[in-house]
C-alpha cells in the first residue's frame, strides 16, 4: 500500500469518527464503572464502543483532515504516517495504564480505543518506515549509473553533434 493511499484511508476513517462524535445520537452514555473525566462535554461511547468526548472528537477531526491533506500532497504522506505511528502508539500505551487512561482527566483513552489506536499505530509504522521497492532495486544496481561521456570528436564522428550548432550537416529536429 502506498503512503498516500494509507493517508486517504486513515483520513476518511478518522474524519468519519470525528463527525460521528459530534452527533449526540451516535453516543451511548458511559457505564457507571467508566473512568471519570473532567471534560465531560459530549462524553459517551461512540457507537457503543469507543469512549469519546469533545476533545477526543476534535483530535479525530484534525487527524482526519491532516490525512486528507497528506493524500492530496499538501503534506508529506510519509511524515504523516510516521507521526501517526508515534502519536497513536503513545495513546495506546497510555490507554493501558490506569493512571493516564483518561489523559489526566481530559480525554478518554480506555476500552476499545486501545486496540483502535494500536492497530492504527502498527499500520502507520509499517507504511511510514517500510522500504519502497524502488529503493531496494536501486541499491542493488551495480556499476555507475551516470551517462558515459564521449569526447566531442567521437560524437561528431558518430553523427551526434549538437543540433543547435547545425554542425555535421545535421538537419534541425
Amino acid at each position: 500500500m502506498k503512503t498516500t493511499t494509507f493517508a486517504l484511508i486513515a483520513g476518511i476513517v478518522y474524519l468519519a469518527l470525528g463527525i460521528l462524535g459530534l452527533i449526540p445520537a451516535a453516543l451511548v452514555p458511559p457505564p457507571m464503572d467508566a473512568p471519570p473525566t473532567r471534560f465531560a462535554l459530549l462524553y459517551g461511547y461512540l457507537l457503543g464502543l469507543f469512549p469519546v468526548n469533545l476533545l477526543h472528537t476534535g483530535m479525530n477531526l484534525v487527524i482526519g483532515a491532516l490525512g486528507l491533506a497528506a493524500w492530496s500532497a499538501r503534506l508529506n504522506a510519509t511524515m504523516y504516517a510516521r507521526a501517526l505511528a508515534w502519536l497513536f502508539g503513545v495513546l495506546a500505551v497510555m490507554g493501558m495504564l490506569p493512571m493516564v487512561n483518561t489523559t489526566f482527566g481530559l480525554m478518554p483513552l480506555h476500552a476499545h480505543d486501545i486496540w483502535l489506536h494500536a492497530v492504527t499505530a502498527l499500520g502507520a509504522a509499517y507504511v511510514g518506515w517500510r522500504e519502497p521497492n524502488a529503493m531496494r532495486e536501486r541499491r542493488r544496481a551495480a556499476g555507475d549509473r551516470r551517462q558515459h561521456m564521449m569526447p566531442v570528436a567521437q560524437e561528431r564522428r558518430f553523427g551526434l553533434a549538437d543540433r543547435r550548432e547545425r554542425l555535421g550537416g545535421m538537419s534541425p529536429a
